[in-house]
């Protein structure tokens, strides 16, 4: 069952759109826009988690944080406040709040927090890390992003030290779910820029009526739900980074207004006459050709050209088989430290399982996969059983033709064989196994030719 979650928010355009990302992200979301119809939906429904404004035209986000408190207990509290209402964000966490969340708001950020508060165990400040657990914090310089050790990796790393100290637009292309905000923020805190604003907006999550509004702002009263002045992404992100997820499916019409603002680097909020200087530098991604898109008349070329001045591809997991461990490592560290558990490692037989997978949903197939097995997992290892069925049932990725999975090691050792005329390190290099590896396979199956 989907968790429920309330947003109460005066700005209507803004709870639309939270409550569009979120509903993307697979929760059960309802708007509220006065804190009388907050309480109204908090007696009918209960809700997981209830993300507030301080700031309501009725009352206070402090009011509703007390009602909750009178009259649902389980529910988790986050407050979005502004940089004024800070300390009293703090207060209200004293009074219970579970956690504040500062505008303009990090979509990312939020979905975080969600997390956490919806997790069974929350994690104590004061709480002993073991060393596994310490391990994933340390890595954590731009949050959960993990280097890798493949020759892909390093190239990708490069053109990451490469391009960040610069101040040219960045495409990302990549699948779903191999990372690219995240190298998009490692982009951003290996530049001049670092310290700075780093926003993220999911294009995808924004309706076409609000674009304007969340690009740009508005003034109160401009359109029927504007009752406050709102800051605009680009305002937000000046002297930093904007990042626009999955920019491939802005609407043209909004295309065109990005390419003005980008090119002239002034937006105008919506029902202002004063335009507003702003600087930012844009790092864009996406899953799909845009290349493509704009031969079929999807994608303007111009705002093509304007965001892909240096493009950086996101390789799929399956094509960094040398990772595969390193990644696995890393998440079975955080899931150690989000579920309180001591996990040690994993069998070879999974070991094996994943070097062979074709990760078809990348890093963060990964990640959910071991964060499952996890749970599951009784003792101090991570064992097949506890895999998903339908990871253990699909066919193993054969990389040459010779990738070799549970069942069919010596069918594979021979085939790799004789495509390699017998040499071996030319054998263990198409197995993508080491030489000393493939030795001790070719003892274990009478076949030290």
């Amino acid at each position: 069952m989907a968790y429920k979650i309330l947003v109460i928010d005066d700005d209507t355009a803004f709870c639309v759109m939270l409550k569009t990302f979120l509903q993307k992200k697979g929760y059960e979301v309802t708007n509220a826009f006065t804190a009388a119809q907050a309480r109204e939906e908090i007696a009918n429904i209960f809700f997981d988690v209830v993300l507030t404004d301080i700031r309501l035209p009725d009352s206070d986000g402090l009011d509703v944080l007390k009602y909750i408190i009178e009259v649902s207990k389980d529910t988790k509290v986050i407050l979005m406040t502004g940089y004024t209402d800070i300390k009293t964000a703090v207060n209200a966490m004293k009074q219970g709040a579970f956690d504040y969340v500062g505008k303009p708001i990090n979509p990312e950020e939020i979905l975080h927090l969600i997390g956490l508060a919806t997790s069974k165990k929350t994690i104590k400040e004061n709480t002993v890390l073991q060393p596994a657990k310490k391990a994933a914090v340390k890595q954590e310089g731009t949050p959960g992003f993990v280097k890798g050790i493949s020759g892909t990796s390093e190239i990708l790393h490069e053109h990451i030290t490469l391009v960040a100290p610069t101040n040219m637009s960045v495409l990302i292309i990549g699948d779903s779910g191999t990372g690219k905000e995240y190298i998009a923020q490692s982009i951003h805190n290996q530049s001049k820029r670092a310290g700075k604003p780093f926003i993220a907006v999911d294009c995808g999550a924004i309706p076409k009526d609000l674009a304007s509004s969340e690009f740009f702002g508005h003034i109160k009263g401009s359109f029927t739900g504007a009752v406050n002045d709102k800051t605009g992404h680009f305002e937000a992100a000046s002297s930093g980074t904007l990042f626009l997820d999955e920019v491939g499916n802005l609407s043209y019409e909004v295309q065109v207004q990005l390419l003005r603002a980008l090119q002239e680097r002034k937006i105008k909020p919506v029902g202002s006459n004063n335009e507003i200087h702003v600087d930012i530098r844009v790092i864009a991604a996406t899953n799909e050709d845009l290349a493509e898109a704009v031969k079929r008349g999807d994608f303007r070329e111009d705002l093509y050209h304007r965001l892909n001045e240096f493009s950086i591809k996101a390789p799929r997991l399956a094509e960094r088989k040398q990772d595969i461990m390193v990644f696995a490592n890393h998440f079975l560290a955080q899931a150690n430290l989000e579920l309180e558990k001591d996990i040690e490692g994993f069998d070879q037989e999974v070991i094996t399982l994943f070097k062979n997978y074709d990760w078809p949903g990348n890093l963060r197939e990964m990640k959910n996969i071991i964060k499952r097995s996890v749970l599951l997992e009784k003792s101090n290892i991570i064992q097949y059983e506890v895999l998903p069925a339908e990871m253990k049932d699909a066919p193993a990725r054969q990389a040459e033709g010779f990738g070799y999975t549970r069942g069919n090691e010596e069918e594979a050792i021979k085939k790799a064989l004789e495509k390699a005329n017998y040499n071996k390190s030319k054998a263990a290099k198409l197995l993508d196994i080491d030489r000393k590896t493939l030795y001790n396979k070719l003892k274990l199956y009478n076949l030290d030719l």
